[in-house]
């Protein structure tokens, strides 16, 4: 009786399958940061529990997922880009999921909440995050139809604009971020000073998430170069 490695069967139908599968594990643990934030702003430590596993069980998944794929990608299987450019463009993946993780877990562990003067703009910031990662899942998704497509020039024109919004997206964020710190440094004398470092390092890590997201469109920016 022969058996089929169903991940194996994913390169079958396209090597993006496995990428595609791993950056939405990745955006659904990017995405669930909102209520998880949401919780935490209600100190429903409750439910910002559950939010938490959530996230570390999508992390587990998506850590599975970038394993499978190392393990099946055949050196000599021919793929329209270079094998070691989709090992480096899963790493980066999966750094998204990570870091969404670690965020939940520093809040929860020490109950963190935010002042409710940063409340909303913390809101936008981690939504602009979250964008990043979807526009980035929306690259890779656009870049399995350039490759199927033979490179035309309408897909490549939207592959480009795509990658320019999340530029901007990412600008964006790092906007939001410059903004918020400054903020958080004028409320820094009536808060405890360590939780004003621990607050600084989630405003820190909620900007990787964006960071992280570009650098996908720029690996996948040079993939399309190739």
């Amino acid at each position: 009786m022969v058996t089929t490695n169903p991940f194996s069967a994913m390169f079958g139908r396209s090597p993006f399958q496995p990428l595609l599968a791993h950056i939405e594990k990745a955006h659904d643990c990017s995405a669930a940061l909102l209520p998880f934030f949401e919780a935490t702003l209600q100190g429903d430590w409750e439910a910002a529990t559950q939010h938490r596993e959530a996230i570390t069980r999508l992390e587990h998944e998506a850590d599975s997922l970038k394993t499978e794929l190392r393990l099946n990608l055949p050196n000599t299987l021919f793929l329209p880009v270079s094998r070691s450019d989709l090992l480096d463009l899963i790493s980066v993946q999966d750094k998204i999921a990570n870091k969404a993780r670690d965020i939940t877990g520093i809040m929860l562990g020490r109950q963190m909440r935010v002042p409710s003067e940063l409340a909303a703009p913390m809101r936008d910031y981690i939504e602009t995050s979250v964008s990043c990662v979807a526009k980035a899942r929306q690259a890779l998704e656009e870049l399995q139809d350039l490759l199927e497509s033979g490179f035309g020039r309408n897909v490549s024109d939207l592959m480009q604009k795509l990658i320019r919004d999340l530029h901007d997206l990412e600008n964006r964020a790092d906007e939001q971020q410059i903004a918020i710190r400054r903020q958080l440094f004028a409320l820094e004398a009536d808060l405890p000073p360590v939780e004003v470092m621990f607050l600084y390092k989630i405003i820190e890590w909620i900007g990787e998430l964006s960071d992280r997201a570009e650098r996908v469109g720029s690996r996948l920016q040079i993939m399309t170069a190739h």
